[in-house]
């Protein structure tokens, strides 16, 4: 001990939680991905209807698997360090819903075929 503190100061931990959400990065990278990734469907579209349906569902699930990366403290992703930003959760998830939208109107109006025609 030494003469100017008569007793130990005690060093209290840091909240993780508070220290979670303040100055931590959030990334945007899936953003380009679903926009790229929902082009990519709509060119495959010609060929089959299967192809923005399958990749909007593909989407989908991403999409759920970047919201539970957010709100699920019993995810592994949870504790990531950095995390999807809201807006990338949102382009995935809207990006997933026009592509189910975009088959069930080409199959509704004849605009591509169900199988492909090889």
């Amino acid at each position: 001990m030494s003469a100017g503190y008569p007793y130990r100061t005690r060093r209290s931990r840091p909240n993780r939680s508070a220290e979670a959400e303040v100055d931590r990065p959030r990334s945007h990278a899936a953003i380009p991905a679903a926009i790229v990734l929902a082009v990519i469907a709509l060119y495959l579209a010609r060929y089959t209807v299967l192809f923005p349906f399958a990749f909007g569902v593909v989407l989908f699930f991403s999409g759920v698997s970047f919201l539970s990366t957010r709100l699920n403290p019993l995810s592994p992703h949870f504790y990531l360090t950095r995390k999807p930003s809201w807006a990338a959760i949102g382009v995935v998830f809207l990006a997933a819903v026009l592509l189910v939208y975009a088959a069930y109107e080409m199959w509704q109006r004849s605009w591509g075929p169900l199988f492909p025609h090889l």
